[in-house]
């Protein structure tokens, strides 16, 4: 069955939305005035998602895509818009959930700009998974959002995994020996790091191979992962280099370890740090699923005296590295957040995972704490955090929106909510 029609307007999760008689279709990679036909389609989790279309009329909002992975390729659904159409949507999209009116902030770079790339390792091929195919993987020989090396990384990889004879993940059968490559890079100071995460344990020989093909690494580790999940987690075995590489931000210098979870977009971090700052009164503060650190210690490094409380031990050991070499006042310790007793501070940070704050909501309700920076990339989570908890004791002063991710539908979020009087 086929459909011809004009796109209306995006769903909540980016897609273009197609009107026709009494259906209504969600197409990827489709945007506001595009006319396009429809050739073939499939209902996923209640909807109607079109798997094919013929562009009949381009919307005056399109962009020439630089990459040509672009329509296949999962990671950049929204490569073909004009940045400045890709940062008006994502306000709008944003004030439809929300209810907020909120200026946004682009990013500095919009190629080049991610810190960090996992590319899966496969039978069918080395790249990035294919849109909505839980099985395609697009075989990559570029990446212009992530680093103008990533054919670099790629080639060596299959290099080194030819003389080796490792062979990559099958998917179906859920057997092989190598399943990412995570590259991270330092935007601001050039470091990179080349993770290997496997399903074996390296030999000697693999493990000087490993070395020799990747000599251009600061650090380098070898992960062996122990379960069949689809994702770039395992447990990290030092191979060559430094312990980590390091990222600098304006003035603070962040470490990074292969288990670490850092913001992705380097340039426009300084944005978000700086829209963080500014919704920061007084002079404690408390920084909620304070990770490595990334907002206690900028804040401390700007006077501020700065509580941090992470559920991850590790994460609050890099921490507390971070505050050391940046010679700060603040102090991270292992908690869970909803546990966190809520002290006589002036502002309080949150970050939470994207689930919400949940709990945590109802603790900041009845701390009494003037001033909460909620940072999210959630804005479901922050309408239903604020709707059912939040705003019996708190109104909402200001909201600053940070462009992390060009070429996606997502946003980072800072609210400011004040204590109602």
């Amino acid at each position: 069955m086929r459909m011809e029609g004009r796109i209306s307007s995006l769903s909540d999760d980016g897609l273009g939305v197609l009107h026709t008689g009494s259906k209504t279709l969600h197409v990827p990679f489709a945007y506001p005035g595009d006319r396009i036909m429809v050739k073939s389609m499939r209902r996923r989790f209640g909807r109607l998602i079109a798997r094919d279309f013929e562009l009949l009329e381009p919307s005056p909002l399109r962009a020439f895509p630089r990459c040509g992975h672009f329509g296949k390729c999962g990671g950049c659904l929204w490569q073909g818009l004009k940045y400045k159409a890709q940062l008006k949507l994502k306000a709008e999209l944003f004030e439809r959930i929300t209810g907020i009116s909120a200026q946004i902030k682009g990013s500095p770079k919009i190629w080049g700009f991610r810190n960090v790339s996992n590319f899966i390792v496969t039978s069918n091929g080395i790249g990035l998974k294919e849109y909505g195919n839980p099985l395609g993987v697009v075989n990559l020989s570029e990446c212009p959002v992530f680093s103008k090396r990533t054919s670099e990384y790629l080639s060596t990889l299959r290099d080194f995994l030819a003389e080796t004879g490792l062979r990559p993940w099958s998917p179906k059968r859920k057997t092989g020996d190598v399943h990412y490559l995570q590259i991270r890079e330092g935007k601001f100071t050039g470091e990179v790091m080349v993770n290997l995460i496997t399903h074996v344990e390296p030999s000697k020989e693999t493990s000087e191979a490993f070395g020799d093909y990747f000599f251009f690494a600061d650090s380098l580790y070898w992960s062996l992962k122990t379960d069949w999940r689809d994702d770039p987690r395992g447990e990290p075995l030092h191979v060559a280099g430094s312990q980590f590489i390091r990222e600098r931000i304006e003035d603070v210098v962040y470490l990074i370890h292969p288990n670490s979870f850092f913001q992705t977009n380097s340039y426009a971090l300084e944005l978000l740090l700086r829209a963080v700052e500014n919704f920061t009164d007084g002079e404690r503060v408390l920084d909620l699923y304070s990770g490595v650190g990334t907002f206690g210690v900028y804040l401390a490094k700007r006077g501020f005296t700065v509580e941090g409380v992470e559920v991850n031990p590790f994460a609050v050991e890099m921490a507390n590295r971070n505050t050391e070499i940046n010679g700060v006042n603040a102090q991270f310790r292992v908690g869970r957040a909803e546990e966190t007793p809520i002290g006589d501070y002036d502002t309080v940070i949150v970050d939470p995972p994207r689930k919400g704050l949940r709990e945590t909501a109802e603790l900041l309700v009845k701390g009494g704490i003037e001033r909460v920076v909620y940072v999210s990339c959630n804005p479901k989570a922050f309408r239903l955090d604020y709707k059912n908890h939040l705003r019996k004791a708190y109104r909402i002063e200001d909201a600053v929106l940070v462009d992390m991710f060009p070429h996606t539908p997502h946003v980072e979020a800072v609210v400011e909510l004040v204590r109602r009087r």
